[in-house]
């Protein structure tokens, strides 16, 4: 059996321009299926809360939820990367609360490293984590849990002083020390210009195709989630459709008195 990869190989990955493969995952089946087909890193993200839980949002997304989450991709995964997004207000009222959440994630949850929102402002946290061992992956550009002040899921970076600000954020999350950094719904051409300019991997979502490798929610993927369809996303199965039929066929048979069957009964 392959050994689980650690944040060296996927730096190593950057260096060796092999492109780095991440979907999020959420429970033991789903993490088992990736880690079989061969996925670099599977990250358990906040979007949980929008694509399991229902929430309009990731904002209310909890710790305990997160380590829950964790732990059961952890039990289905055997060689990925999982790296666990710390929720909203477990780092950012200040930095012992974050080194606790992070290690909470860690030790609890099971996870080989955390992922964070923020650029500049957050270097000092970045940094602290580091500082104790617990590898960072930081994401700028839309950062999910910045949705009220950004006004909802908007493009980030299309003026010069954005992007600009966006290029500084992604050196600072370098320079305090994380391992990668996530762009998500900025410009190709900036997401490409600061992918060069770091030595750090980048992971695009909604970022194009000059990243260093690329994130996509494992719901959207598969066509689970319907409430909206961000233009980034590339729907790779519909198995949405295929579930419901097979819902509808239960019901039926269980109504008809169908099912069961002697074959499916005990003698």
């Amino acid at each position: 059996m392959q050994k689980r990869k650690t944040i060296l190989d996927i730096a190593r990955m950057k260096q060796d321009k092999s492109k780095i493969a991440v979907l999020t995952a959420y429970d033991y089946p789903f993490a088992r299926l990736m880690d079989e087909a061969g996925i670099d890193v599977i990250l358990v993200g906040d979007s949980v809360g929008s694509v399991v839980s229902g929430y309009d949002n990731t904002l209310p997304v909890t710790m305990d939820e997160m380590i829950y989450h964790t732990r059961a991709v952890m039990r289905g995964s055997r060689q990925a990367l999982v790296v666990t997004d710390m929720p909203f207000m477990s780092y950012q009222s200040d930095i012992r609360d974050a080194r606790i959440n992070a290690g909470r994630l860690i030790k609890e949850g099971g996870a080989q490293a955390v992922k964070l929102e923020g650029g500049v402002p957050m270097a000092a946290t970045i940094r602290a984590l580091v500082d104790i061992d617990i590898p960072v992956v930081g994401h700028i550009g839309l950062t999910p849990q910045s949705i009220h002040r950004m006004g909802g899921f908007r493009v980030q970076g299309r003026a010069d002083d954005q992007a600009q600000q966006l290029i500084a954020d992604a050196r600072a999350v370098e320079e305090a020390g994380a391992f990668a950094l996530v762009l998500e719904g900025i410009p190709a051409p900036l997401a490409r210009e600061i992918t060069r300019l770091l030595t750090i991997p980048t992971i695009g979502i909604g970022a194009g195709i000059g990243c260093d490798g690329q994130v996509l929610v494992i719901h959207d993927l598969l066509g689970l989630y319907d409430k909206y369809a961000p233009k980034f996303v590339k729907r790779y199965a519909d198995v949405a459709p295929v579930i419901s039929r097979g819902i509808e066929d239960y019901i039926q048979e269980v109504k008809q008195g169908i099912f069961p069957t002697d074959d499916h009964s005990f003698k």
